[in-house]
């Protein structure tokens, strides 16, 4: 009996020990992990050992919630003619017309709390009386500051305080590939937001003539969204939507919009002076498709680019540090700044760059050279004088072709080749266009006596 009892005290301390040693030894630790409250998906970032729930990636909301109650629609009323056609033909054009109202809608987005709107030019051009609805659908008549047609941009303000409103980013470090929203009231609506993508930023549009710097998205943009705002992520304002590449009228892939940088410079000089100053470097660009940068043909005598040392054959590849690879990055930069700004141009000289300090000149007190024609600038006595929102004059000619139709100085060129020209500043823009004084094919001019002529090739 004595013998069964050791045994099985024997079995059971082996047993006991042979549980010691494999829980020791043998069995795998496991490490007791408490459950994450949250349950999204989550990712290492490049340069953090935190993780970041994907889902903050694509959150549009906070930039949403900023934007939506500071654009507003905007109705402008302007006064049409309709004509009759039996009165115009037997007593002339003009006569027997009859006026009625037309009313065109946008967008527009308030940028300080005391009511200034900023919008587009063609959304209020030509309007007898502007409404703006608030997005809490608040009415406030509007006064006009002052437009410009060459940005496209037109400056508002209502008699409103505490508005919520969009600060101003800088468009100049938004990138393509970055996330934007665009917000308006396209076909009437309340504000409504779409997101997008920058597609491509110093976009020239064809037959524009004017910004060349637009900042393209494909954000959905349609009719009623013009004046409205583009933003980041954090609800910056990075540009003005202005325009649709559309054979239908909707959108269909692509939209535009004024760069804020451009835009804030004009609002700023709308506000102070009641209209906006050129700035030119003074030179005459010649495109070349295989380059990298804009090529200078020609500096005019006097201008800060010629004071600076800048040389016929340089190459321009950066405007204060911002690289320059085409003639519209050019303009996009120029357009944002003003007379008398300095700006640090890095040319390109025979394979060596340079870094340049340069004052910007005014483009009223600017000459250009094309076509064997020195333009100037007309002057506002001059253009009420002569009846005219538009032309430069002829300050001197040694184009033998126009002179012998009685061109000279004191003539005003309005447009060449169906191109207008509304100050010296598009001298450059029509010179791309219109290759050599053997292309041009069309000129309207005033002549002296202060009547419009106009010459067509075969002269």
């Amino acid at each position: 009996m004595k013998q069964n009892i050791k045994l099985v005290v024997v079995a059971v301390l082996g047993s006991i020990l042979s549980l010691v040693v494999y829980s020791q030894f043998i069995q795998p630790k496991v490490k007791i992990i408490e459950k994450e409250q949250s349950t999204l998906p989550v990712f290492r970032t490049s340069n953090s050992t935190g993780v970041v729930a994907a889902e903050t990636l694509t959150d549009f909301t906070e930039a949403a919630e900023k934007t939506l109650n500071a654009v507003v629609h905007v109705k402008n009323t302007a006064i049409g003619i309709q004509q009759d056609p039996f009165a115009e033909y037997f007593f002339g054009r003009g006569y027997g017309g009859r006026e009625y109202e037309r009313v065109g809608t946008g967008s527009g987005v308030v940028i300080s709390p005391d009511g200034y709107i900023v919008t587009n030019n063609h959304v209020i051009e030509g309007a007898k009386e502007i409404e703006i609805s608030l997005n809490n659908q608040k009415k406030y008549k509007a006064e006009l500051i002052g437009a410009d047609k060459s940005t496209d941009i037109a400056l508002l303000k209502i008699d409103a305080e505490d508005l919520h409103f969009i600060t101003f980013g800088d468009s100049d470090t938004s990138k393509i590939g970055e996330w934007v929203l665009a917000v308006g009231n396209p076909y009437n609506l309340t504000s409504t937001v779409t997101a997008g993508i920058i597609s491509a930023k110093g976009r020239d549009l064809e037959g524009n003539n004017n910004i060349e710097s637009f900042i393209q998205t494909d954000a959905a943009v349609n009719p009623g969204n013009s004046g409205g705002a583009l933003v980041n992520t954090r609800g910056e304002l990075i540009g003005i939507n202005t325009a649709i590449s559309s054979q239908t009228g909707s959108f269909v892939g692509y939209s535009f919009a004024v760069p804020s940088n451009i835009a804030k410079r004009v609002i700023e000089d709308l506000m102070e002076n009641g209209s906006v100053k050129r700035a030119v470097l003074g030179v005459s660009t010649q495109p070349k498709s295989d380059l990298d940068g804009v090529y200078i043909a020609e500096v005019s005598k006097g201008s800060g680019a010629d004071k600076a040392g800048i040389k016929s054959g340089d190459v321009i590849k950066k405007i204060n540090q911002v690289k320059i690879h085409k003639f519209s990055d050019l303009v996009g930069q120029l357009v944002a700044k003003r007379p008398g700004d300095q700006v640090l141009v890095t040319i390109d000289r025979d394979g060596v760059e340079k870094l340049m300090k340069v004052t910007l000149s005014e483009v009223s007190t600017f000459v250009s050279e094309a076509f064997g024609i020195q333009f100037g600038e007309l002057k506002a006595k001059e253009k009420q004088d002569l009846n005219t929102e538009v032309g430069v004059k002829v300050t001197k000619i040694n184009n033998k072709d126009l002179q012998k139709l009685g061109i000279r100085p004191g003539y005003v060129i309005v447009s060449i080749n169906n191109y207008t020209l509304k100050s010296v500043a598009d001298i450059d823009l029509i010179k791309k266009m219109v290759k050599s004084e053997e292309s041009i094919n069309k000129l309207v001019v005033i002549n002296l006596q202060g009547e419009r002529e106009t010459f067509s090739r075969g002269w």
